[in-house]
């Protein structure tokens, strides 16, 4: 649950507590700016040039699984009689939660290749 938490609050994947964004998705003066590093555990983000561009695979899996989500509610409400109408709520809500979704393809992907260390609170205090 905390891994889930903590992917969830947009942290950092090797102490969970940390920050990996600069500012709030929605922040548009930092829109998606990954951190140097991590307040907390000094974890260095900047791993290697263009790092984070992997992110968009996840990004568009997250898009995909959101849309055919949408579409599963849609349709369980009886609202699937009109395919433009189902096009144009399933775009507003990836227009609309677009910011968070990269956010989080960003931890996600980060957490594919930095992993929890539980020490590593222990190392810096």
């Amino acid at each position: 649950m905390r891994k889930i938490q903590s992917i969830l609050f947009l942290k950092c994947p090797r102490c969970r507590e940390g920050s990996l964004l600069v500012g709030h998705p929605y922040q548009v003066r930092n829109l998606n700016k990954v951190n140097e590093s991590c307040s907390v555990c000094q974890l260095n983000f900047k791993i290697e040039t263009g790092f984070f561009y992997g992110s968009m695979y996840v990004s568009y899996g997250l898009g995909v699984a959101l849309s055919i989500t949408v579409y599963i509610f849609l349709s369980l409400l009886g609202m699937v009689d009109k395919p433009l109408n189902i096009f144009f709520i399933i775009c507003g809500t990836l227009i609309a939660l677009m910011p968070y979704i990269n956010a989080l393809s960003k931890v996600i992907w980060a957490g594919l290749f930095l992993k929890y260390d539980p020490n590593s609170l222990k190392k810096n205090l």
